[in-house]
């Protein structure tokens, strides 16, 4: 789809190379190569080899049987590689819980079974979707989790393990040479929690802690003082002995994690519900601004609202973690991008390269593409550089999920639906 547009597409960066693979979800890049893990089964995860920036080749590529899981995120450690493993079409299967209480309330209010077009009114979905989710709440799901790949042998990854947790599964996490840090849901618990697992050991994982909001664990009394799954753990970084905890409408904390069989609050800031996204990402620059310590918070654009602000970008004042301070913002304007308003597209902010190692931060903006924001003056946060993709096939715009930066400064972009870019940053 060509748009008319009187602003560059590219500014500042120009494109290296491109394959056409399905969309994903996270793309780590370590050595040679990039490791993507899709959107929609049945594509899992692919290697790709990216010595030669300009032609991308597939290494090999884990498919997934069925259409009920998929794995849209992916960590590389050495020569193990972990994938998540999360119901497909969770947040709309998950209407499927409502069935029953419709179905009593309405007969009770008709005098009469309620109708497939009455029900679904009732609960946001059409008709057609009703015996879905029956089909969906009879089977149930009991494959979340997460998997464990050796990688020495890039051509054919071999699991070596299958972690299964609970409910949804897993969806981001981090892991390190030690542990495993997954965000999944738990029994018991109501939304996504933190689970730690010792990986020494990476055939067999083994739990070493949980840390959750107070509210979250029903099955031990707690009651939460929201609706249903609104303040969640959305994943949690290792930095040094702390986790940084983005945690959804709740804002973010921060943890102690210096021991870790016993995760404590360090700090903690709440920005909503006066920010209506949720925030996706939190993590600390490497290195301090004139003494002072800075973190870069970042919101997802979820459920757009006209009128409502779209997810952006935060700076943080963490030097005292006892008293977290919002200090500048920065955000795309949707006259930056001519798909900002298309039809079905995301505009908006929804995560950064996950290492901080310089003021630059590359956060990936949906269909408003890759945006490059010097911090430098971390109360005037600068875009030097920015690049939109132009949609591929007849996809309506673009939507770019994630991005990682190589040793040779080079950039890998993927696209949620389709596409994966290389690009370069080439001045200012």
């Amino acid at each position: 789809m060509k748009v008319e547009w009187d602003i560059p597409l590219s500014r500042n960066i120009t494109r290296v190379g491109h394959i056409d693979i399905p969309g994903g979800g996270q793309v780590v890049v370590d050595g040679n190569y990039a490791y993507v893990g899709h959107m929609k089964p049945p594509h899992g995860t692919t290697i790709l080899d990216i010595s030669d920036p300009k032609n991308p080749t597939i290494v090999s590529q884990v498919s997934l049987s069925g259409d009920y899981s998929h794995t849209h995120k992916v960590r590389v450690v050495g020569d193990l590689m972990y994938t998540n493993v999360e119901q497909n079409q969770r947040h709309f299967l998950r209407k499927g819980d409502a069935l029953p209480e419709a179905r009593t309330r309405l007969a009770a209010e008709h005098g009469r079974p309620a109708t497939d077009e009455e029900i679904g009114a009732d609960i946001g979905v059409t008709a057609a979707d009703i015996p879905v989710l029956e089909a969906a709440r009879e089977r149930g799901y009991r494959d979340g989790g997460f998997k464990v790949y050796d990688i020495s042998d890039k051509a054919n990854p071999r699991e070596i393990a299958y972690q299964r947790t609970f409910g949804f599964g897993v969806h981001r996490f981090d892991a390190d040479e030690n542990y495993a840090y997954m965000s999944t849901e738990m029994e018991g618990y109501v939304g996504n929690i933190l689970v730690v697992y010792d990986m020494q050991n990476p055939e067999r994982p083994q739990e070493v802690s949980r840390w959750h909001m107070p509210g979250q664990h029903l099955a031990g009394g707690e009651k939460p003082t929201w609706k249903g799954y609104g303040n969640r753990l959305h994943h949690a970084m290792r930095v040094g002995d702390e986790l940084w905890a983005a945690v959804w409408n709740a804002g973010l904390r921060v943890i102690d994690a210096s021991d870790i069989t016993n995760l404590k609050v360090l700090g903690a800031y709440n920005y909503h519900p006066q920010i209506p996204e949720p925030t996706h990402t939190i993590m600390p620059l490497e290195q301090t601004i004139t003494g002072r310590r800075y973190a870069i918070a970042i919101d997802e654009e979820h459920t757009h609202i006209r009128g409502r602000l779209h997810g952006f970008m935060w700076v943080l004042d963490v030097t005292d973690l006892s008293d977290i301070r919002a200090i500048s913002a920065f955000d795309v304007g949707e006259t930056d991008s001519p798909w900002s308003r298309t039809p079905g597209a995301r505009f908006g902010a929804h995560q950064y390269r996950e290492k901080l190692d310089s003021t630059l931060v590359y956060a990936t903006w949906f269909s408003g593409g890759l945006r490059i924001v010097d911090v430098a003056d971390p109360f005037l946060p600068i875009e030097i550089a920015h690049y939109i993709p132009e949609p591929l096939g007849d996809l309506p715009a673009p939507a770019t999920n994630d991005v990682d930066v190589d040793e040779r400064g080079l950039i890998y972009l993927l696209d949620r639906d389709r596409g994966f870019d290389i690009v370069e940053h080439t001045g200012a």
